[in-house]
């Protein structure tokens, strides 16, 4: 019997877990197109895929409406690091927003299934360790990583009363600290950060005194929940966690950075950035009993297939 393939349109698709999307779809049989308009991705991530018969990249801000026939949407399109997303909060915030509202309204057309790319963001810094999904967050809406976690907040709210209202098939993953291959070397996060002025023997800067937490999640297992979140029944739309609940201070990731690079760098401490989350770590209950989804890649091998591409590409 032959294999059924779906047409699916990936938003943000030449950003950094865009791409390894794309892949992942395209290995499975799909016809992808991927919708960009190089704010924060590059087409460097997805040149190796412009000769697949079933890929199609298009320049497209989704601030603007789009209009296409596929039979699912996966809604990647954000600044998602610090440096990028305050460059322009506005713009971030219109992407979140505007862009929500142009791909729900897609789908309410076509009658397709849309996925949208959260973030731990939306729980700002949490009061409640670890995070579920049902604890609603403490968010300053006025502060400068407002315009990200605010827009994607309202994005949540937006895919919920498309659901209630128009019946629209939604999906809400809410992703935590993500990495890998092809993270954008000047993107401001922790891990690209450390990995960067280590292999150059910089110091490593550390903001505060390093003992905040995170959660770092390979972005092959975030690959892995999304997918099997979209194929979950018309009922479940989340929001769902996905990412790595083993949690490590900034300090102990620095040591493990160094070790594995072998690098000469210096630790120097900075002070911390407003509204920083002092503690990060997912409660991953609902991916376990519902998408029978946990992460299997640990920091150390993570690290180790970052470490080389960025020795390669960087």
């Amino acid at each position: 019997m032959k294999r059924i393939t779906k047409k699916i349109l990936v938003t943000g698709g030449a950003g950094f877990v865009g791409s390894h999307l794309c892949e992942r779809l395209l290995k499975e049989g799909n016809e992808v197109i991927c919708l960009d308009n190089y704010y924060t991705g590059s087409k460097r991530n997805i040149i190796h895929l412009l000769n697949h018969p079933y890929f199609e990249l298009i320049r497209h801000d989704i601030t603007s409406p789009y209009f296409i026939e596929v039979d699912e949407i996966y809604n990647l399109a954000c600044p998602a690091s610090p440096v990028h997303y305050q460059f322009n909060p506005i713009k971030t915030v219109k992407t979140s927003v505007m862009g929500s509202v142009n791909m729900l309204g897609l789908a309410k057309r076509i009658h397709a299934k849309i996925l949208q790319a959260s973030t731990s963001e939306v729980y700002g810094d949490p009061d409640i360790h670890p995070q579920p999904e049902s604890y609603w967050g403490n968010v300053n809406p006025i502060g400068r990583r407002s315009c990200y976690d605010e827009g994607k907040r309202c994005a949540e709210t937006l895919f919920m009363d498309y659901y209630y209202q128009n019946k629209v098939r939604v999906k809400i993953v809410r992703i935590f600290n993500t990495y890998g291959p092809k993270m954008h070397p000047n993107d401001g996060r922790v891990v690209s950060n450390f990995i960067m002025q280590a292999l150059r023997n910089e110091d490593i800067t550390i903001y505060g005194d390093g003992s905040q937490t995170r959660s770092f999640q390979y972005v092959d297992d975030l690959i892995e929940g999304m997918i099997k979140m979209m194929a979950t029944p018309d009922d479940v739309t989340g929001p769902i966690n996905i990412g790595n609940p083993n949690e490590f201070t900034i300090l102990q990731l620095a040591h493990e950075v160094i070790r594995l690079t072998g690098s000469k760098s210096k630790l120097i401490h900075k002070p911390l950035p407003a509204d920083d989350p002092t503690q990060r770590q997912p409660d991953i209950t609902r991916a376990k009993n519902i998408l029978n989804w946990q992460p299997t890649i640990q920091l150390e091998d993570g690290l180790i297939k970052t470490i080389n591409y960025f020795k390669t590409h960087v």
